[in-house]
């Protein structure tokens, strides 16, 4: 008896643990719920003395959230951060078949050996143990045996020229110049590609130079690229030209390119110019003025406002839209004295786009001339002409007489 009593137990117990559910939280945590990846790094090969770029990707796969999650880089030698406070990010909840990338900045020691080399990414969704990938990235210049030459084959800005403050892009197109799919040289046939192998643009002080495109590709001959870069210029950026140093490494040192390009920077705003004395001849009047661009690019979204206290404009504003450099435009405005004292000067609004940067500026015109006319259209002033003139002639009648 004892002994049934003793297996019956034991059945029980494992009916139990079999029929217990499996923790939701345990199952987030298991690492096949996340993938982590390398996306891209650049330069590539990563630059012996240099920093390199690597963008991490963490995706979550299969049901079910990952909360909280985080991953931290951990370089070794001849890798290392470009400060250590920047190794653990928080990427937070990620939703099922979504994905988080961040970029980490790593520093390729001077003495490094050209080859590849490795670094630990570690992860961890919320109450879970950390769970740890190893990858490699290529340290060192590679030389290929092509021969295709790389030439910058135009240069394009939005906006054409920046204001001081301004944000905006600069892109470059790049062409391999070969026009055969080989060459020979020396009896040895060469193919004519050509390798980007990376891209970096600087600038003079005041300009902020950020990418936002791939920096590597391969081309073929007569193929084209274009690199993209944001630039920020500084509120205290003085006009003139400025400029960029562009350099690609391409397919050996002899095929590498250094550019010189020029940015130019103009604090001209759009001019409004006075033609007559803004006159209210009982009250209303018309209101007439030149609107120019005076700047050295296209304006656009150009509007126009007219403001005065105690006086109503028709139309409101007067929307131009885009200007040319050097164009004119003449605007009038209908205006209507709604209280009695007027002593504000007019003011002119002018709002413009320079590329997407939203610019304004106001200038102030004359304050308003106020006319008298009676019902026959005689103002008051020519009222009191005339009837200066009319004292003046008995004077003149006394003054011969007496001679």
């Amino acid at each position: 008896m004892n002994y049934r009593k003793t297996l019956t137990y034991i059945s029980l117990m494992i009916l139990l643990v079999a029929l217990t559910p499996i923790n939701s939280t345990t199952v987030a945590a298991s690492p096949n719920t996340l993938d982590v990846s390398v996306m891209r790094y650049s330069p590539s090969p990563a630059e012996i003395g240099q920093y390199v770029d690597v963008w991490i990707k963490i995706e979550k796969i299969g049901t079910g959230e990952a909360e909280d999650v985080s991953i931290e880089m951990l370089p070794e030698y001849p890798l290392a951060l470009d400060s250590s406070s920047n190794s653990l990010k928080n990427i937070g909840r990620l939703k099922p078949d979504t994905a988080a990338v961040h970029k980490y900045r790593l520093y390729v020691d001077e003495e490094a050996k050209s080859g590849s080399v490795e670094f630990d990414v570690r992860y961890q969704p919320e109450d879970s143990i950390w769970l740890k990938n190893t990858f490699e990235i290529k340290v060192g210049s590679t030389a290929y045996d092509s021969k295709g030459s790389i030439e910058l084959e135009e240069v394009s800005a939005e906006p054409e020229v920046f204001s001081p403050g301004d944000s905006g892009t600069i892109t470059f197109t790049l062409k391999n110049s070969a026009t055969t799919h080989s060459v020979t040289i020396d009896g040895e046939e060469y193919d004519t590609n050509a390798h980007v192998q990376s891209s970096s643009l600087k600038a003079d002080e005041g300009i902020e130079v950020s990418s936002i495109s791939d920096t590597y590709g391969l081309l073929g001959p007569g193929d084209k690229m274009d690199i993209t870069y944001n630039l920020e210029m500084d509120e205290q950026l003085s006009a003139g030209t400025h400029y960029l140093n562009l350099e690609i490494k391409s397919n050996s040192h002899i095929y590498d390119c250094n550019w010189e390009i020029p940015v130019k920077i103009d604090n001209a705003d759009v001019k409004v110019i006075p033609t007559i004395t803004p006159t209210l001849v009982n009250g209303k009047g018309t209101i007439e003025f030149d609107v120019a661009n005076i700047r050295q690019n296209i304006l656009y979204s150009v509007n126009v406002i007219p403001e005065a206290e105690g006086i109503e404009f028709s139309p409101r504003e007067y929307f131009v839209g885009t200007m040319e450099p050097d164009e004119l435009f003449s605007i009038q405005f209908e205006a209507n004295q709604v209280r009695e004292n007027i002593t504000e000067p007019l003011e002119i609004t002018v709002e413009y786009r320079n590329g997407m940067n939203e610019h304004q500026t106001t200038s102030q015109l004359e304050t308003f001339k106020k006319v008298q006319e009676d019902e026959n259209g005689i103002s008051n002033i020519a009222v009191a002409a005339l009837a200066f003139v009319g004292l003046l002639i008995p004077a003149a009648v006394l003054y011969r007489r007496k001679n």
